[in-house]
Formats: structure tokens, sequence, C-alpha cells
């Protein structure tokens, strides 16, 4: 087993509810959530977060709108609509219960 594969996965994992806790905060354009998720060392490409922020947008959790831009094309700022907040809330209560669990396994598994 590759040790790579599974961090990646483990990443992937957590990448729609990190993906909506920056939406939650404000909302942002693809380059800025890009920015963002490499900032907190989740490194994603374009290929990656497109089809995310699509499925998202066709389940609800997501809007966005367009405006024009001064250096470029119009930009597509995605924000969060009242289902995915309730969802966020929803994930968060899960990720706290998760975490809690995994960190006290592991340091069991330390001693």
């Amino acid at each position: 087993m590759k040790l790579e594969n599974t961090k990646a996965q483990m990443r992937k994992g957590v990448l729609e509810f990190c993906i909506l806790s920056i939406l939650k905060v404000k909302e942002a354009y693809p380059s800025e959530i890009i920015v963002a998720l490499k900032e907190a060392k989740l490194i994603v490409v374009e290929g990656t977060l497109y089809p995310l922020l699509t499925r998202l947008k066709n389940a609800g959790l997501l809007s966005y709108r367009w405006e024009e831009s001064l250096s470029g094309p119009p930009r597509k700022y995605y924000k969060l609509t009242e289902m995915g907040e309730d969802f966020l809330g929803e994930l968060s209560g899960t990720w706290k219960e998760l975490n809690t669990a995994v960190n006290k396994i592991s340091k069991n598994s330390t001693k």
C-alpha cells in the first residue's frame, strides 16, 4: 500500500467540509478557494475543485453569481445557501466527534 495514496484519500475526505467552511466566511471565486486550501496545506488543482463545486451547487448547498473583472473574464463567485449552512453545521458536529474519536484512539495506540 502506498502512503501517498492513503494521504490523498484522507485529504479528499475532508475537502468538501473545508470548501464549505471557506465559503461560510465569505463568498469566493475558485482561485481564492484554491489559495485558501493551499495555505492550509490541502493541495488541490482546478480539475479537482470545479467538479466538486458543481456537485455542491447541484445539491443546493452553493449558489453563484457572475462579476465582471477588470483584469480578465467575468468571475464566478460561490456562496453557501441556507441549505449549505445547515449542511455545514451538521458536518461540523460530525467532524468534532470524529476528531475526538481519532485523537483518543491514536493517543491510546502510542502508549
